[in-house]
């Protein structure tokens, strides 16, 4: 399974928690890799390499109330 596949099946679960934040970390940056998480359930795209400080506003985003 693959992180477009486990995106799908995570949103497809019948759980309260299925709404979960999913962050994609891939060196796949082409606007169409973009649109391909977002539309497989992910969240967000981050691309490698990892620019630090997107990761951590993303992260706030998610993770705190």
């Amino acid at each position: 399974m693959n992180g477009y596949e486990a995106a799908k099946a995570i949103r497809a679960l019948d759980r309260p928690d299925a709404d979960l934040p999913i962050i994609a970390m891939t060196a796949d940056a082409f606007s169409d890799d973009i649109q391909r998480c977002l539309a497989c359930g992910m969240n967000e795209h981050v691309a490698k390499p990892i620019d630090m400080d997107r990761l951590t506003q993303i992260l706030k985003k998610y993770l705190l109330p």
